[in-house]
């Protein structure tokens, strides 16, 4: 461990695609419960369009053209308009229900839960998400994620990255900015992070999009910390 990062007490963590694998889970999910309902649909392409609204919407609420509103009921409306065009308008709304909170039931990467609770021996760990809190209590009962807190952007009313968000976590916990340090897959995460003093680790997920991805794929930046995964930032982290 640097000297840098000695001072670290809290490690947050991005969750979608740092902690655990949305595309992957969901699909595999979908696949599953529309094998058997007998529902056929094309749900990779479904899954990327549904992320693909996933920044426009909260930018929405960035920009106070809407009011709060938190991520499953975000979600629930891009599903609603994406719904017709995979020939899925005749779900009812018990089905659309279940198909929302698949987001509460994605499943961690092979090396997250591991490296977890290695981490949480030293350091206070939670995830700093975009997610609404029962989204993120349901996702680490169903993924084992051995968190110590929930930080969601629900406490802020601001969605990442605001600096409220990273600097909620720093008061909520007593803590100076530079005693968290932020983890995550995505390079623009870690750079709001660090402009408002906090540390900053890279992790990359190089097939979190699928196997056409592009963009994350190295460090963009001189972080305080890159680990090739959670097992690896553990190590690095002295535990």
């Amino acid at each position: 461990m640097t000297t840098d990062i000695a001072s670290v007490k809290a490690i947050v963590f991005d969750t979608f695609g740092t902690v655990v694998d949305w595309r992957g889970s969901i699909i595999a999910d979908l696949t599953q419960w529309g094998n058997d309902n007998g529902i056929d649909a094309d749900w990779a392409q479904l899954v990327d369009a549904w992320r693909g609204r996933y920044e426009p919407q909260k930018d929405r609420v960035r920009r106070g053209e809407i009011a709060w509103t938190n991520i499953d009921d975000l979600h629930y409306e891009a599903l609603c308009t994406l719904l017709p065009e995979f020939g899925l308008s005749n779900l009812s709304d018990a089905q659309r229900l279940h198909v929302n909170r698949v987001w509460h039931r994605l499943n961690a990467w092979p090396d997250a839960v591991a490296g977890l609770t290695r981490l949480k021996k030293r350091y206070v760990v939670g995830p700093l998400s975009n997610g609404n809190i029962a989204l993120l209590v349901n996702m680490a009962k169903h993924a084992g994620l051995p968190w110590d807190s929930i930080f969601s952007c629900e406490h802020f009313q601001r969605y990442k990255p605001h600096p409220d968000t990273y600097l909620g976590v720093c008061r909520q916990m007593y803590l100076e900015p530079h005693e968290v340090i932020m983890c995550a897959a995505h390079n623009h995460d870690l750079d709001a992070a660090r402009s408002v003093g906090l540390r900053a680790a890279f992790v990359p997920r190089p097939t979190e999009y699928g196997p056409g991805q592009t963009t994350d794929l190295e460090p963009c930046a001189d972080w305080d910390v890159v680990a090739s995964d959670l097992q690896d930032l553990a190590t690095k982290m002295g535990v």
